[in-house]
């Protein structure tokens, strides 16, 4: 898979691209975890989201926010890392305009950012994210949710409790126009570690395939 460094707000970002044959296959980014708290585009759970896109004929891209990795810049309290991943989806759509699909999935705080995003981009059509900290960070921004797309935690999550992210789901299904599908996982910390990291990416790549021949927002 190459490695490919884009020009992000504060200098380069380093990131992995896997894209397809095809000219006009759906694209997706994949946003991870916390930079102050070891997440990288590395991270177990932003791996497998991005081979599970990759796997159902998306061209992927994954990379590391400002001061991760070889990405330049310092951590910006997501400011600066909602700017990065609008550079990244930029770099992504520069090399696939024929793209009929637009997806972004995060991980914990890279779901926060991506459903930033979300709200920034008109042309993302769906969206997955992961054991989103919503006991951390306020979601409120999402009036009104643009698209819809799955949210997924763990029944066991300890760092972003069940019940705050119920809360959210129940906020955002009182919008008209788009679905919010929301699974927990029984058992899943908030890592989704051992056998739970199966049940997760065959939820999301369940959840895709269907929204996928759906053709709906």
């Amino acid at each position: 898979m190459p490695e490919v460094i884009f020009p992000g707000p504060e200098g380069r970002l380093e990131g992995r691209y896997h894209p397809q044959k095809e000219k006009d296959a759906p694209i997706a980014i994949v946003l991870h975890p916390h930079p102050q708290f070891g997440g990288t585009m590395n991270n177990k759970v932003v791996y497998n989201l991005h081979y599970a896109f990759y796997n159902m004929g998306f061209t992927v891209l994954r990379f590391n926010f400002r001061g991760v990795g070889r990405s330049q810049g310092e951590y910006d309290q997501g400011v600066g890392e909602l700017s990065d991943a609008a550079s990244a989806l930029d770099y992504l759509q520069s090399m696939n305009n024929n793209s009929k699909h637009c997806w972004v999935a995060g991980f914990s705080f890279g779901a926060w950012i991506g459903m930033q995003l979300l709200m920034r981009r008109p042309e993302i059509t769906g969206f997955i994210s992961v054991s989103p900290p919503a006991n951390m960070y306020d979601f409120s921004f999402l009036a009104p949710c643009p698209s819809s797309g799955l949210i997924i935690n763990g029944s066991s999550d300890r760092v972003a409790p069940p019940a705050d992210t119920t809360s959210l789901v129940g906020k955002l299904h009182e919008q008209k126009g788009i679905t919010i599908t929301h699974h927990e996982v029984e058992g899943a910390d908030h890592f989704f570690q051992d056998r739970h990291m199966d049940t997760l990416m065959t939820d999301v790549t369940e959840y895709v395939k269907r929204r996928l021949t759906e053709n709906t927002r």
